[in-house]
């Protein structure tokens, strides 16, 4: 109130002015305060990932971001789509169906349909120094996986000030997002995340990231056993 009525003397406005003016005014005032607030926590949530901020709809099984983008006019959530939706491409590559190929320079991912046709996806890479390449098989794949950061990664990260978790449960804010498909017995993984906005960029620790939406159909495709080639 000491606010408004601050701001109420800037606008010269008459403390005898009548009753019903001064009031249409100091509502004025409070609205548009309420909105450089809003405008203010929009731009806070939407400068970084704050699992806070994020809610998880177990009905539809999609994440909703801050800003709730995926809320329709009936008030319903929609998935969160990527930006570089999937398409079925021409892959002239001979590569077993319902394998998978990782081309990190393109940061795109294949799924073989056969017949010279290919389920192409957007995805995160290893960031500079840490990018490799590799062929193996899917090992096991986990809905909702938990996250158990190696001790290498604790440790770097740890140098830089930044503490990890030794575990995050599963669920719409661990960092493997919504499905996870290991590769072989390495530590790498492809899986889901709760930054969407990273996909398409090189900024992983090694692991290859998709959408959750995308990861979702992924996960659905493919079978244990089925061989990844990864391309640097």
């Amino acid at each position: 109130m000491t606010a408004t009525n601050s701001l109420l003397a800037k606008l010269d406005v008459p403390a005898g002015v009548a009753r019903g003016k001064r009031f249409a005014a100091t509502r004025l005032i409070e609205a548009l305060s309420a909105s450089v607030l809003v405008a203010v926590a929009q731009a806070q949530s939407n400068s970084g990932y704050d699992p806070r901020s994020w809610t998880y709809d177990q009905g539809r099984n999609v994440l909703v971001s801050p800003g709730a983008s995926g809320l329709t006019a009936g008030g319903e959530f929609t998935p969160e789509e990527s930006e570089i939706p999937r398409q079925v491409v021409t892959f002239s590559e001979a590569q077993p169906k319902g394998s998978i190929l990782i081309n990190t320079t393109e940061r795109r991912l294949y799924y073989m349909l056969g017949g010279g046709k290919a389920l192409r996806y957007a995805v995160g890479v290893g960031k500079e120094g840490l990018e490799w390449s590799g062929r193996d098989t899917i090992s096991k794949k986990k809905d909702w996986p938990d996250w158990r950061p190696p001790a290498e990664m604790r440790s770097r990260e740890a140098s830089k000030g930044r503490i990890l978790p030794a575990h995050v449960a599963g669920g719409p804010n661990n960092p493997l997002g919504a499905r996870a498909l290991y590769i072989g017995n390495t530590l790498y993984r492809v899986h889901g995340t709760n930054q969407p906005w990273t996909v398409g960029k090189a900024n992983s620790s090694g692991c290859i990231r998709m959408t959750n939406e995308d990861v979702i159909d992924l996960y659905d495709r493919v079978k244990v056993g089925a061989q990844i080639i990864v391309r640097h």
